[in-house]
């Protein structure tokens, strides 16, 4: 293979930036180019200033923000001190995702497109904008931008002399040999690396922390349509430390059944043990796994089978199939004409990587070994708002976490890997310890004692406020606003008494709003704008903050837009006025928002 030519850096949050990325890389190869691929955070970015030839594949999440694998390379390309000659050797080209629904669609690509020209480079091509909106998805607009892009780069680097490019048919060799063992190696061998007890170092995801489970606890009424639970760690000598608005990340693991289902479909041995080589001199390991390791252990804690696989997934794929009827149907699906048919397949119904190999068996069979990592997604971690405070239990930390569990044309319901895991658990069967730990979160509370702050958190968005009331109240602060929206006092009113106790000492005034038990709904917003007043008395006068906690989707915009009445009618402001007295709160933090799809 040549030497590396193409740098491919990729900011993702859902792992889709990620697969584009390995995409241009295979797509690279095939070429006979030289490529790096690396997320943006685990790249050294003060190397980029040496770099010819660069791709950036970023998505935007929440409300315009960038990932969490690429927040430190934001905040140093954003520095004020750059020269403007910084990047002046560079040719780039900026892939963006993000969905059209949203108010900042693809905001993260088009400022660091902007960026980068500020800083002197050059651009191969305008910027990509796939949108998960479209009824083809991203690959509408990524599969045209891509040919652009081939066409450029291949002027910039042509491939050796001699060396014709490899056919789309034709498997690229694996990143790893899977190598197994005839021999059973010495006991305890296998096992994950962890952070012990009573470390000095704070746990990672590189070493997390596995954490006793103490409590499992449904919080929802037995009728109320979703499953809710109140979980409660001991982080008992782990190192871990966290104040409000920080998020715990936990690393789930498959079910049996589809490990065992998973295992039959490719006709291999649980129990088999193997090594992995890489291929290429300057691969890394999968840290995740110990060396040797169980097939199990891959299958169980590495390889997201029950995810809902991409199209990258069919054209390996097709490539590996010795069956003909099969390989010709993988091959439509791989392919840009069938998209439409892969839709409906595969991501309407939210079928899974072991449904499919079990729809395509003659080619799950005969899958080699040493393309299970290239052909399965590692399983991601999941972040949850943490709950509870260290200064009223310290040793322990709680999550609030709604069961992803939903009905599509399928027989078999569709379950979130992550809560319905955390929801099989139970510490009174036995010892229970569940991997994680923790990063600081998006929102940040005021230090200063008299400052109020304004929390709406619907749903499990009150899982935070839940944290920061705790906190501040054992620091005498007592200026808190709460407004809270669930369906039914009766079913989902979380932590309703821990509330109302706290209302009674003054250290809270709580505004719930329960949608359903009314002929006409009424939402959170509804209710700030009922409490116009006094949000606008707070906000304005007395300098609070302002925190949004919940689903991304409508929720922000529909209070913000509440938030922009409250000013015109109590505060007296014109309409492009109370926009720009939004916008200032929100550029000075005074409003901050943490949200999720």
């Amino acid at each position: 293979m040549a030497a590396a030519q193409l740098l491919v850096l990729f900011g993702s949050q859902t792992g889709t930036a990620q697969d584009v990325s390995e995409r241009l890389g295979r797509e690279a190869r095939r070429r006979r180019l030289g490529c790096r691929v690396q997320g943006l955070d685990s790249y050294p970015v003060a190397n980029l200033i040496h770099e010819p030839l660069v791709i950036f594949v970023c998505a935007t999440t929440g409300q315009g923000d960038p990932p969490d694998n690429m927040k430190n390379f934001w905040r140093f390309i954003f520095r004020k001190n750059l020269p403007s000659t910084a990047l002046c050797q560079m040719d780039f080209a900026v892939l963006g995702l993000g969905d059209s629904s949203y108010a900042k669609f693809n905001f993260v690509a088009k400022k660091l497109h902007r960026r980068l020209l500020q800083l002197g480079g050059s651009a191969l091509l305008p910027v990509c904008l796939g949108d998960d909106q479209h009824e083809l998805g991203p690959d509408a607009a990524v599969d045209p931008w891509l040919r652009d892009l081939w066409g450029k780069v291949l002027g910039l680097c042509p491939p050796p002399p001699g060396l014709a490019a490899i056919p789309p048919g034709v498997p690229l060799p694996s990143k790893f040999s899977l190598r197994f063992l005839h021999e059973v190696p010495s006991a305890g061998s296998e096992g994950q690396q962890v952070a012990h007890p009573d470390s000095r170092e704070p746990p990672s995801e590189l070493q997390p922390f596995l954490a006793p489970m103490i409590s499992n606890q449904r919080v929802t009424g037995p009728s109320h349509f979703q499953d809710v639970r109140l979980i409660e760690f001991d982080i008992s000598g782990s190192a871990i430390s966290f104040a409000a608005g920080d998020v715990v990340l936990i690393q789930p693991s498959n079910s049996a059944a589809h490990v065992q289902q998973f295992c039959q479909a490719l006709g291999l041995d649980p129990d088999q043990l193997f090594t992995l080589q890489p291929r290429e001199p300057d691969a890394l390991l999968p840290t995740r796994l110990p060396q040797p390791c169980s097939v199990r252990h891959l299958v169980s804690q590495y390889l997201d089978i029950t995810s809902v696989p991409r199209r990258s997934f069919f054209e390996l794929l097709a490539c590996l199939s010795p069956h003909e009827l099969e390989q010709e149907k993988l091959l439509e699906f791989s392919s840009a004409q069938g998209q439409e048919e892969l839709f409906e397949y595969c991501n309407r119904p939210r079928r899974t990587i072991v449904e499919v190999l079990c729809d395509f068996p003659h080619t799950a069979a005969a899958i080699p070994p040493d393309y299970l990592l290239d052909l399965i997604p590692a399983i991601r971690p999941r972040a949850f708002s943490i709950a509870s405070s260290m200064l009223v239990r310290p040793s322990r930390l709680q999550i609030l976490v709604a069961v992803v569990q939903f009905q599509t044309r399928l027989k078999e319901p569709r379950r979130g890997l992550c809560s319905s895991w955390l929801a099989s658990l139970d510490p009174g069967q036995g010892p229970v310890r569940v991997p994680l730990w923790v990063r600081p979160g998006s929102l940040a509370f005021p230090e200063m004692p008299d400052v109020p702050v304004i929390m709406v958190g619907p749903g499990t968005g009150v899982a935070p406020f839940r944290a920061a009331i705790q906190e501040r109240v054992a620091q005498d602060r007592t200026r808190n606003v709460l407004f809270f929206g669930c369906r039914w006092r009766d079913q989902d009113f979380y932590w309703e008494a821990e509330w109302q106790e706290l209302e009674k000492r003054g250290c809270l005034t709580l505004v719930p709003a329960f949608s359903r038990e009314q002929e006409q709904k009424v939402y959170v917003q509804h209710r700030l704008r009922e409490r116009g007043q006094l949000v606008w008395e707070l906000l304005d006068r007395q300098g609070a903050h302002f925190y949004l906690a919940g689903n991304a989707k409508s929720m922000p915009a529909d209070v913000s837009e509440a938030l922009v009445s409250i000013f015109q009618e109590e505060g007296g402001l014109c309409s492009s006025d109370a926009a720009a007295y939004l916008a200032r709160l929100q550029r000075t933090r005074r409003f901050q928002t943490e949200t999720w799809a």
